[in-house]
């Protein structure tokens, strides 16, 4: 029996710049309109725990790579989720277990829904990190092979739960042509701040199907740092020291601090999501990476209090490219990547595998601000206890999660050891 291909894109942006628009791609749209938010709150809250869980698991796994890291466990989680929607038998359970989805099928696709709906209401009236609106963007697209027989259903659950159409290519006919079409989408959806993310030979003539998914951020810190009190100093990696821009600014800030860290949650504007950084102990990154699971991260969550801080923080940029196959095997899904893989429920039969699961993720933390922010951030001040500021010096190996402060979902995860 021939083995046929499906190719799982995920895309993590936070950046800036606008882009063309992609060219169109011929769709094979389901009769189903995206469903409104249905779940309840307590199957909201389940999906964001498995989606934290799964970080938790990706990171340990990743970190071992060494060097700087960036993904986003959501978006991972909801390409994957689209996948899940054809897998059955063996590969559906393992699927199940290692992305930690513990709802009925039916259930788990509607919470990843309404979690989409409410985190489009984000940022209504707040600021970019340019300058202009706020972003945070998550779209959905999924690319067949133009006369594959893909079931109804499957096509349903993508069309009500993830707002993603089939869209037509000619994988067997031109390969090459397929690629730019979906790399031309990807580069639209998030701002071109990522052109290429299937490289040369990433689809082939086998391939029968691409599941993409992109995710794009941009905010304004609601307390931004001033570009004037930025001065150049040194950030001690895990392999040598550099010369870096180091922000500076003190107010009032959620903040923890342990025996080996030390915790700080800088909000962006309008206060509905946040970076959390993590500071561990000076020589003891590792062995707090090696502790660090979920009862730990809701410890450190839960020990935060406004606090007068202050913060040094390097300015930085980088990006990250993944291939998760081997990752997501080790996990726990193995059979999805070869010939025991069962996606019975996209087709009808089992002549589909998954090859690769490509992320590439880019992030940019500055200074930027907007007036309104930063006069909020002197009234704050002003207004509080004249105390002597908590120093937090990030300028060693630190940890940061980007995360949507009522929900509690995980958008991005990042692990900067050097600059």
């Amino acid at each position: 029996m021939s083995r046929l291909v499906i190719v799982i894109a995920l895309i993590s942006i936070i950046g800036c710049s606008a882009a063309p628009a992609a060219p169109d791609a011929a769709s094979a749209q389901s009769a189903k309109e995206r469903a409104v938010a249905t779940a309840v709150d307590s199957d909201v809250h389940e999906a964001t725990r498995g989606n934290a869980a799964l970080a938790l698991d990706l990171y340990r796994q990743l970190r071992r790579e060494g060097g700087n890291l960036f993904f986003s466990p959501h978006s991972i989680s909801l390409a994957l989720a689209m996948t899940y929607a054809g897998a059955r038998g063996t590969t559906a359970t393992e699927m199940a277990e290692t992305l930690h989805y513990t709802l009925p099928s039916e259930r788990l696709h509607a919470a990843f829904n309404t979690l989409d709906q409410l985190l489009a209401q984000r940022g209504a009236d707040a600021q970019g990190q340019d300058g202009e609106g706020f972003r945070l963007t998550i779209a959905n697209a999924v690319w067949g092979q133009t006369g594959f027989p893909f079931l109804e259903p499957f096509l349903d659950t993508l069309a009500e739960h993830y707002g993603a159409g089939m869209r037509l290519v000619d994988y067997e006919a031109d390969a090459e042509a397929a690629r730019r079409t979906i790399n031309a989408w990807v580069s639209d959806e998030t701002e071109e701040r990522i052109t290429e993310l299937l490289g040369p030979g990433a689809v082939d003539a086998a391939t029968r199907l691409v599941l993409t998914n992109a995710i794009y951020f941009n905010a304004a810190w609601a307390y931004p740092f001033q570009e004037h009190a930025t001065e150049e100093g040194t950030f001690y990696g895990l392999w040598g020291e550099a010369r870096v821009p180091l922000m500076h600014q003190t107010t009032r800030l959620r903040y923890a601090e342990g025996a080996d860290y030390q915790a700080v949650e800088l909000p962006y504007d309008g206060h509905e999501l946040a970076m959390t950084i993590v500071l561990p102990a000076e020589g003891a990154f590792e062995a707090f990476e090696e502790s660090l699971d979920a009862e730990r991260v809701a410890e450190i969550a839960g020990a935060m209090e406004a606090t007068r801080v202050a913060l040094t923080l390097p300015r930085y940029e980088l990006e990250t490219e993944l291939s998760l196959a081997d990752t997501l095997a080790a996990l726990g899904m193995p059979s999805a990547f070869g010939a025991d893989a069962d996606f019975a429920g996209m087709t009808g039969t089992r002549d589909l595998f998954i090859s690769d699961v490509l992320h590439k993720a880019f992030v940019s933390v500055d200074e930027a601000g907007t007036e309104a922010a930063a006069a909020t951030a002197v009234v704050m001040a002003g207004g509080a206890a004249i105390d002597e500021p908590v120093a937090m010096v990030v300028d060693r190996p630190f940890l940061t999660l980007i995360h949507d402060l009522e929900t509690g979902a995980l958008l991005f995860v990042g692990r900067i050891v050097d600059l």
